[in-house]
This record gives structure tokens, sequence and C-alpha cells, in this order.
């Protein structure tokens, strides 16, 4: 039911559906076994999934760069199948790998998970050695058929280019963001492998499975926990779910591939959104391709709930290692989105006055993906677990004041689009009170230019989209005024006095 401007998140849902079917039909083709099949469509899930570029370009290059970590990844696990200490010690240091490459932006963590993720596969479908040859060509041919149907047939981001990711937040040493999360995600799976193997011999992977991926796009210790309970969640009523749909379906291939068509639709067009919805489809597909393999029983089921919940302690334990408390985690995110805010009134108030070189929009963009940042950071104060009334009563005012600030923004680069709209006075007065709202959330790391509130007393000159713009102007301003009340209030006060 959320907002879908565009049926950009609906499009690109079905265009991943297209090409995952695209690949597993390619292995098919090529006459290559279920299991090389369902790698290969994995791997395209993974590819259309985890890259993430600003650029269709950058994108084009980091799909063509997975195989040089994927492929050398596939042939330890599956060499190193019958030697489980060193294959254990391996998979260790691939997560540390793959979480420390996190440094290097999008292309780094793609590569991290997917050089991850091919160590899973080996395990979840048991592979050995001599399907080795096969795999290489399954991964191979999906990623063409990723890469053909994403950059070729439906190239979505040509006409909408997708925000750049955030950085992560600063930091030096152990207290860098990679490197912190980095030894967390090692010391959790570590803890998740021993504890998984004593449940399981056969399906420990999963514990580790979700010890790594509750640290994906977590900042925080409260966002870790938030994510892992809700990982959990995800996995229970994806269960509840195979107990109706996977099981009584016994592999049957056509209405097998038919519903993992429809949970590939529902992984791509919920992760946006909801990391429980996401985690649904995600259990059903896994039940589904469990089926195909022949393997699948209410048993298999039970257990991959034990092994998801033994990896969402490893996660919690892990966190507390080098932990990032969840105040300063969201403190840096909402100074980050703050500023955007000034840099995208800056860019529309000079688009307005004339110039045709700014541009609002990329910035409006860049707005929504740092506010998606606010969100999951705040997501442990707002939990309706959490016993924090008051905390989180302020962490739902900000994101209120926040999301204000956002439609505002949204409608000032629609006006400063308008080539009706242009100078008036009043925009540069109002511009500049919006600026100094600002600077008092955030300081300036310049003094504030004298000329500028000379702007304020010009002659007042009526154009077309000044009344609107100046509303969105006075909207922001507003918003940002009433942020000041609960982010200057101690850390380890209450957000809104209680009553």
């Amino acid at each position: 039911m959320a907002p879908d401007p565009g049926l950009v998140r609906f499009r690109i849902s079905l265009r991943a559906v297209l090409g995952i079917a695209l690949a597993v039909a390619l292995a098919e083709l090529f006459g290559l076994s279920l299991v090389a099949s369902i790698t290969a469509g994995l791997a395209a899930l993974l590819a259309l999934f985890t890259v993430a570029d600003a650029t269709v370009r950058r994108q084009a290059v980091t799909t063509a760069l997975l195989p040089t970590v994927g492929f050398p990844v596939l042939a330890l696990a599956t060499l190193l199948h019958d030697a489980p200490a060193l294959r254990d010690l391996t998979w260790l240091l691939v997560v540390f790998a793959g979480v420390y490459a996190r440094r290097w932006g999008p292309r780094g963590h793609a590569l991290g998970i997917f050089a991850f993720m091919q160590f899973f596969v080996t395990q979840f479908l048991h592979a050995l050695p001599a399907q080795l040859p096969e795999l290489y060509a399954a991964v191979a041919l999906a990623l063409l058929a990723a890469g053909a149907v994403r950059f070729g047939a439906w190239c979505i981001e040509r006409r909408v280019p997708p925000p750049a990711a955030p950085a992560p937040l600063p930091g030096s040493g152990l207290a860098r963001a990679t490197t912190r999360q980095a030894v967390q995600a090692t010391a959790a799976c570590a803890i998740a492998l021993a504890a998984g193997q004593l449940i399981s011999h056969d399906r420990w992977y999963w514990a580790v499975g979700t010890a790594w991926w509750i640290f994906v796009n977590t900042a925080s210790r409260g966002e870790t926990l938030v994510r892992g309970f809700r990982r959990v969640l995800g996995t229970v009523t994806g269960i509840a779910a195979g107990f109706l749909i996977a099981v009584p379906l016994g592999g049957a291939p056509a209405p097998t591939a038919l519903l993992v068509a429809v949970c590939v639709f529902g992984i791509f067009y919920t992760a946006p959104l909801s990391y429980s919805w996401m985690m649904l489809f995600v259990t059903v597909m896994a039940g589904l391709l469990y089926g195909l393999l022949g393997v699948l029983h209410p048993g298999l089921l039970l257990l991959r709930f034990q092994e998801t919940a033994v990896g969402a302690i490893g996660a919690a334990i892990g966190v507390a290692l080098l932990p990032v408390t969840t105040h300063a985690a969201t403190n840096a995110w909402i100074e980050r989105a703050v500023t955007c805010v000034h840099t995208c009134t800056t860019a529309a108030a000079r688009r307005l006055a004339g110039d045709p070189a700014a541009d609002p929009a990329p910035h409006a963009r860049e707005l929504e993906v740092l506010l998606g940042r606010v969100r999951l950071s705040l997501a442990p104060l707002v939990h309706p677990l959490s016993p924090l009334r008051a905390r989180k009563a302020r962490a739902r005012r900000v994101l209120a004041l926040l999301d204000d600030c956002a439609r505002e923004i949204r409608g000032l680069a629609a006006v400063a689009a308008d080539r009706d709209a242009s100078h008036d006075a009043r925009l540069a007065a109002a511009a500049w009170r919006v600026e100094a709202a600002v600077h008092a959330l955030v300081p300036p790391t310049r003094p504030l230019p004298a000329e500028a509130t000379a702007a304020a007393d010009g002659v007042p000159q009526h154009h077309p989209g000044a009344e609107t713009a100046l509303g969105h102007l006075h909207g922001l301003e507003q918003a940002l005024v009433d942020l000041a009340a609960p982010l200057r209030t101690s850390p380890r006060a209450p957000l809104v006095p209680a009553a």
C-alpha cells in the first residue's frame, strides 16, 4: 500500500522476474543440471538486487566484476567441502572481507555480498568439486542474462537515475563503520556457525546467513537488534506460509516455478519498505526450492526457524563488540539530512533566480535516501516493543518533522522545474531564513554572508510560481524551527516532556 511514484518499484520488481527467468531458461537450454539452474537463478537475483551504483555505467562495471569474487569463492567452497574446519575458517574470512569491502561504496558492498552468497549457495545446494565447471557456466549465463535485461532490454535507470547511496558514517581504525562491522559480523557469524552446527550438521549454514544479512545496511546496536527481530518475524510467517503452499505442492515443477516468480517479485517490491515482508517471501521461496530438490518436509521448515533464531542471537551478541549507540548514529544521519535540505533549498533558489545549471532534483532524491537511513536508525525507538515511551514519542516527532521537510522539498523541486517560475525577491529572503534555520541545527562551517540579509529588503516582484515556492519555503522554515526543540535535548532526556 506504500506509494510507488512512477511505478518505479513495480517495474524494477517485474524486471527482476524477467531477468531471473531468462537466466534459468538459459541454464536449462544449455542442458545444465537442476542444481546449476538454481545457482543461475540465485546469481541473477543477487546481481539485480545488490548492484546499486549511482550511474548505469558503474552498475554495468560492477555486474561485470562479480565473477572476480564469485568464482574464487565458489572454488574454495566446493573444494573445502570435505574439510569442515578449514571450510568454516575460510567462510569467516570471506565474511570479514565482504563487510570490510563496504568502505569502497556500493561496488564494494555488492561484491562483498556476492562473495558471501556464493559460499552460502554451495552449502545450500551441497555442491561438490565435480560440479564446479557447470556452476561457473551457470553464474556466467546468469550475469549475462541479468545484464542483458537490466542494461539492454529494460534500463529503467536511464530515465529515473537512482539516488546515490549515502556514504557510511565517518570514523577511523576500529571506530570506522566498515572495520567495526567487519569485526562484529565475523564474531556473530562464528557464534552462529558453532551453534548452528550443534543443531544440524546439514543445514547449519542458515544460521550463518541470518547473522550476515542482519548486519547489512545497519549502523547501530539498536538497528541490528530490530533487524534481527524482523528477520525472525518474517521467517516465522514465511514458514507458516510454507506449510500451506510449499509442502502441499511437493516440488511440482510448473506451479513451483510460478510461485517462485511471485516470491521474487515480492522480494524486490517489499525490500525497500519492510524487512519482515521481504523475509516472508525469501522463506517461502527457499521452501519451494527445497521442494524442487526433493528434500522438503515439515521438519525442515521447523529447522529453518531454529537456525534463524540462532543466527539472530549470534548477531545480538556480535553487535555488543565495539557498539555504536542508536543516539549517536541517529544524530549523525539527521545532521546529514538537514544539510541536504539546505543544499536542495539553495539549488532551488538559484534555479528560480534564473540559473539553468542549478538543479534541486538530485538533492531531493538524495534526501529521500537519507531519510530512509534516519527511519532505519530510529526504528529501535519507535518499535512497538520499545519500553521507552517518552523517547518513542520524541522520535516520532522528529520523523514527522523530517517527513514535512521532505514533502516541502519535493514541492519546491517541482516548482523550480517549472519554466514559468522566475525570480522573486521574496524567494531570496525566504531561502535565507531556511538557511538560518538549518544553521541553528547544524553550525555552519563558514560565516553567514552579510549580503544574504540584504536580499530580504528588496522590493517584492510577483511572478508565476513564486507564491507556491514561498509556501514550500515557509513550510520548510517552520519544520526546521520545530526540529530544534527535540534535537537540542540531552541524549539521556526524553524527546518530549513526560505528561
